[in-house]
């Protein structure tokens, strides 16, 4: 079978090609977190090689549970096969510590964790979401992957981002506009260890956010300091005395004693921004 939506030519092509590489891959597992690549890649692999893939969400203490339902909505949703497995980085003293390498060490664990899956259960391939816009930024977890031979078909196909979105939305999959995620373990400072207190903080301030009716938005965890990032065009609604004044009183109420609003507004990895060049080099020469 393929993936059958009504495109451009170019987008066609790429999505040809999308079909092809999943069909080569044999009985594969998707890597899937609920973000919209990982759950377009699942649902264009049920629509290709329908009983023969499965997608698997790691259960883990950085997976808002927010995010987790809705992983598991969606799947339900198309009837995507979908089993939750647990995974284990907060033993990892390399993963606590959170230098520049967290996240490699993070897809560590959960590709060794996949692929012992793989084997148990008779698989032959396991996939995850990356796509072209992910070769531009600082992401070591995708060393990982490529220790594990994980395969990357959004990547082989050439596709976007925006492609990806445009594909959901011509299918009608409702993730097509939902906003980037990731792992809370990402709103960490480096040199800050992370704690399950620490991530159920930020998952409380998020929530919080989303309750407020936020739509895009990331909570930096600096200690006492909350760094609330919001989309730029929600801003002004942030920037208001009365909002201001009910954020105030609900982060402090979860623990922290500085709140502040970052003017430069949201952007995905903007932690990054603070390490060198000389120690992520550093860095993942250790590895």
């Amino acid at each position: 079978m393929s993936v059958a939506i009504e495109v451009d030519n170019e987008l066609q092509a790429k999505l040809n090609k999308l079909n092809h590489e999943l069909r080569s891959l044999g009985r594969l597992l998707v890597a899937y977190s609920g973000g919209v690549d990982s759950a377009f890649l699942a649902w264009a692999a049920h629509q290709v090689i329908p009983g023969e893939m499965l997608a698997v969400i790691s259960d883990s203490p950085s997976l808002a549970r927010a995010q987790l339902r809705d992983a598991i909505a969606f799947c339900e949703e198309y009837g995507i096969p979908c089993q939750r497995i647990s995974t284990g980085e907060m033993q990892r003293p390399e993963y606590v510590r959170n230098d520049g390498m967290r996240c490699f060490h993070c897809k560590e664990e959960l590709f060794t964790a996949l692929d012992c899956f793989r084997k148990e259960h008779h698989f032959d391939s396991i996939v995850y979401g990356v796509n072209t816009d992910d070769q531009g930024d600082y992401r070591p977890g995708q060393r990982a992957a490529l220790g594990h031979g994980v395969k990357a078909p959004l990547l082989e196909a050439g596709l976007s981002k925006q492609d990806i979105r445009n594909l959901a939305h011509a299918a009608g999959l409702r993730v097509w506009n939902k906003p980037a995620s990731a792992c809370l373990a990402s709103r960490v400072e480096y040199g800050r260890e992370v704690s399950l207190e620490i991530l159920r903080q930020i998952e409380t301030a998020e929530d919080a956010l989303r309750d407020l009716g936020f739509q895009q938005f990331r909570v930096r965890h600096h200690g006492k300091i909350a760094r609330i990032e919001i989309a730029r065009e929600e801003l002004p609604r942030a920037m208001s005395l009365e909002m201001a004044e009910e954020l105030v009183r609900i982060f402090k109420s979860i623990g922290f004693t500085y709140v502040t609003l970052d003017l430069e507004g949201f952007r995905s990895g903007s932690m990054n921004a603070i390490l060198p060049v000389d120690s992520l080099v550093d860095a993942a020469r250790k590895q």
